[in-house]
This record gives C-alpha cells, sequence and structure tokens, in this order.
C-alpha cells in the first residue's frame, strides 16, 4: 500500500516522500557581486552565459530575489544561518562563528543529519574557519579575498577554473551511500581589491567583447549623481567609480565583469556535465545565487552597499531535477538570502530552527502562498564613516529608505511601480505624507522584528 502515494505524487509532478526516496543531493552556488540582470535569461544581450541559461530553463526563476544587508561577509552570515545581521551579529571581516551559532548553521544540520559536506571557495566570515573546518568533510576554502592569479598556483591557474577543479574532485569522491551538500562559493565576480586591473578574467577569456561596445550604465547622466544626498557623493562608493567606472575605464572594466561571469558559467557548465557523468543529475537539487547585487557605474557609484535595487536585488534559480511540475515562471514573491538556510534544510528532510528568520522556498514552488512576506527589512551598518549608514523597507510597491549617519533621519521615498529606476524621491512630495508615515512606522516595526 505505501507504493499508491509514491505513485500519486509521480503523476502529480511531485518528488516522492522521503521515506520511499533517498535525500537528494544539494549543489549550492554561491556568486560574489552578481547582479540580477547580467545573464542571458535575464534579457542581458551582450552577456554570455549559455550553462546558466539552460539550467534557468530547467529551474524555478525568482524574480523579486533580494538580500537583506549588501557586503560580503554579513551576506555570507546571513546565508549560512538564515538570520538578519541584526540577529547573527556579524558585523566586520574579522568576527567569527560562535561554535553555537555555527551549530544552528545549515552546514552543521546536515552534517548531523548524516550529510557528506564540501565547500569549495571563498569562506567570507571570519579568518580563523575553526568551526567551518571542523564541519566539512571535504574543505577547499580559504579566508580572505583571494586572488585570481597567484604564481605559486600550478600553471598560474585562474581561480575560477582551480574551485572547478575542486569541486570535480568532490563530485569525483563524494560517497555513494549517502547525500551530500556541496556549497561552491566562487570569488568572481568580486573585483581583485588594489589591483590595477580591477576585474583580471581568465587568460582564454581575454577577447571576448573585443568588438563591442557597452552602453553608458543607466542613469549615468552626471545630475543623477549630483542628486544624491552629499555623503553618498564622497563615499568610498564614488572613489572606487573613478577607479573603476570613469569614462576611460568604464568599458574595459564592465567587459572584464563580464568575462568572469563567463568563467563561472563555464565552470557550472563542467558540474553539471561531472553530475551526469557521475549519475547524480537526477537526484541533485541545484540552487544558484548571488551575495549581493553590485553598481556598474549607476548612479555615478560603484560597489555595493546602499538601498537601491541595482545593490541589493540578486539571481536566484532553483532546479529540482525531481519536481516536473512547474508554476507560472518567473516567480514574483520577495524572497531572501535568509531563506536560502531554511530552504537547504527543507530538501535535507530538516526543520530550520526557531532562531532562523527566513522561510523555506519549497513551498512557494508548486503554488503561490498567500501567508507569504510582502516587504522586508534592510539594514547596512559597516565603516559609517566611508559607507554611510542606511536601513530600509522594500515591499512590493514602495521603498523607503532612513539615512542614520553621518546624518540621521534623511529620508527617501520611491514608488516603485512607477518609477522602478528610483529616480524621483517622494519623501518631500505632501501628496505622499501618509505613506511616507506608514512606511516609515513599517521600518520601525520591521526593525525590532529582525533582531
Amino acid at each position: 500500500m505505501r507504493a499508491l502515494p509514491v505513485i500519486l505524487a509521480l503523476l502529480l509532478g511531485f518528488p516522492p516522500s522521503s521515506e520511499s526516496s533517498p535525500k537528494p543531493n544539494i549543489l549550492f552556488l554561491l556568486v560574489d557581486d552578481l547582479r540580477h540582470d547580467t545573464f542571458g535569461f535575464a534579457g542581458h544581450k551582450i552577456c554570455q552565459t549559455p550553462h546558466l541559461d539552460t539550467l534557468a530553463a530547467e529551474s524555478h526563476i525568482f524574480r523579486n530575489a533580494f538580500v537583506t544587508t549588501a557586503i560580503c561577509m554579513v551576506s555570507r552570515a546571513s546565508i549560512f544561518t538564515g538570520q538578519y545581521e541584526a540577529r547573527h551579529q556579524i558585523h566586520d571581516f574579522r568576527t567569527e562563528f560562535t561554535a553555537a551559532a555555527w551549530g544552528r548553521a545549515y552546514p552543521e544540520l546536515l552534517k548531523q543529519a548524516g550529510y557528506h559536506t564540501g565547500f569549495v571557495g571563498k569562506y567570507g566570515v571570519g579568518n580563523k574557519m575553526i568551526e567551518a573546518r571542523k564541519t566539512f568533510d571535504f574543505w577547499q576554502g580559504f579566508a580572505g579575498q583571494g586572488r585570481f592569479f597567484d604564481p605559486k598556483r600550478k600553471n598560474n591557474q585562474h581561480l575560477t577554473s582551480l574551485q572547478g577543479d575542486q569541486s570535480l574532485e568532490f563530485l569525483r569522491t563524494a560517497p555513494k551511500d549517502k547525500p551530500w551538500c556541496l556549497s561552491v562559493s566562487f570569488k568572481a565576480v568580486h573585483c581583485q581589491d588594489g589591483a590595477k586591473r580591477q576585474f583580471p578574467p581568465d587568460k582564454r577569456d581575454e577577447e571576448m567583447f573585443s568588438d563591442i561596445i557597452i552602453p553608458p550604465a543607466p542613469l549615468s547622466d552626471p545630475a543623477v549623481f549630483q542628486s544624491l544626498h552629499e555623503p553618498l557623493r564622497s563615499s568610498e562608493s564614488r572613489r572606487r567609480w573613478e577607479i573603476r567606472f570613469s569614462p576611460k575605464l568604464f568599458q574595459e572594466t564592465v567587459k572584464d565583469y563580464y568575462r568572469l561571469l563567463f568563467g563561472v558559467d563555464r565552470e557550472i557548465g563542467r558540474m553539471r556535465d561531472e553530475l551526469e557523468k557521475q549519475g547524480m543529475a537526477e537526484n541533485t537539487v541545484i540552487i544558484f545565487t548571488s551575495d549581493h547585487g553590485f553598481y556598474l557605474g549607476e548612479r555615478g557609484l560603484a560597489g555595493k552597499w546602499f538601498a537601491h535595487e541595482e545593490s541589493i536585488r540578486i539571481p536566484l534559480l532553483i532546479h529540482d531535477p525531481r519536481n516536473r511540475r512547474k508554476r507560472e515562471q518567473p516567480l514574483t514573491e520577495l524572497v531572501l538570502n535568509i531563506d536560502m538556510a531554511p530552504t537547504i534544510l527543507s530538501y535535507a528532510g530538516l526543520s530550520a530552527p526557531d532562531q532562523m528568520q527566513g522561510r523555506s522556498l519549497t513551498s512557494l514552488l508548486m503554488k503561490p502562498s498567500g501567508e507569504w512576506r510582502s516587504d522586508f527589512f534592510y539594514e547596512h551598518h559597516f565603516i559609517p564613516n566611508r559607507i554611510p549608514e542606511s536601513e530600509a523597507v522594500r515591499s512590493e510597491r514602495w521603498k523607503y529608505i532612513h539615512w542614520l549617519a553621518p546624518t540621521p533621519g534623511v529620508e527617501e521615498l520611491y514608488d516603485l511601480e512607477n518609477d522602478p529606476l528610483e529616480r524621483h524621491n517622494l519623501a518631500g512630495d505632501s501628496s505622499h505624507r501618509e505613506t511616507l508615515a506608514g512606511m516609515r512606522r513599517r521600518w520601525q516595526e520591521l526593525k525590532k522584528a529582525a533582531r
């Protein structure tokens, strides 16, 4: 009789229950500083991402995916723990996970549930990585930012290519008698801080886009930059624009960014080929996302950090080969980086700990949820003397930004439905006084709930 529910589930397009089938393998792919729109499947006319385009065609695509803080270490801590910065308290690059906090992070919970675990690439939370090293059965992680080229590396191999090789090693050596989770954290497409060439690609990709002229970034008119309030105009974001996206640098910088992404795409293609070769493709869930977005010169800015869409919006694909029944694509619910850990645990048949503030996305894959979030809280507090400190609320239609430093109380309000590029600040418009007051109240409510 137990076979009947399994047959019914298969007919409806659902994967069989965990009682009657092995738990899936999980391949979690995280790219650094990757915007939501730099893909063929997102309509980009220049970027070349053939393997990701194929993956997207076979996946659930989330159109409205965001981070709760747009900086590497905070976002990665949120991904591991399913928590806002206000709760996990990872505020800088030096702070490590405590043993108790790591014990409730998704890798350790999977380990305790019998998963074989692996990590490749940029770890991003602290420098000692003590707790993580205890958890992962396969460890090829590194502290800090890493280097795309290292003379000590064999044949001076590009780091993205090396990370692909390390991922294939895991796939070839993973035990066949237990499920596995491999987390691959690419350094690309992050810049090489301090280097003359900020985004050095694989040598194989040097000639890509050589005959193409990149169109100017949206909102790159100097008047847009001048309309920003003063702390932004003199911030670290503007300084980095000058060394990356000023007129004489813009073309090659953006092309190098696209070249780095092509290198990531190539390695993902290799991983998928290896999954097929090892006979694991049909039982491996793939999650692809980024730790935050990135300005490519928009508004005269570089980096991330601020609450504009370019900074906080991320790509998100979930590929479950066992799930043949698809919702209308793409999915439009507001989903967050804090949802990654609960989602990964859900695929492993585990409940998220009470401390996790995110929600599993698996409930959205088959049908809309009437109880899903309609807005979320955003916060950024790192080095406020160089990066203006801010908090925000992003709803389905409205965005409210509250600048905290150096001058508390500066507000912005945008109608994303009618002004998706966030050109017109309505905070001073008397006709939107009630909306502003409501978003201000919601900011206080969500800020309290994030702790």
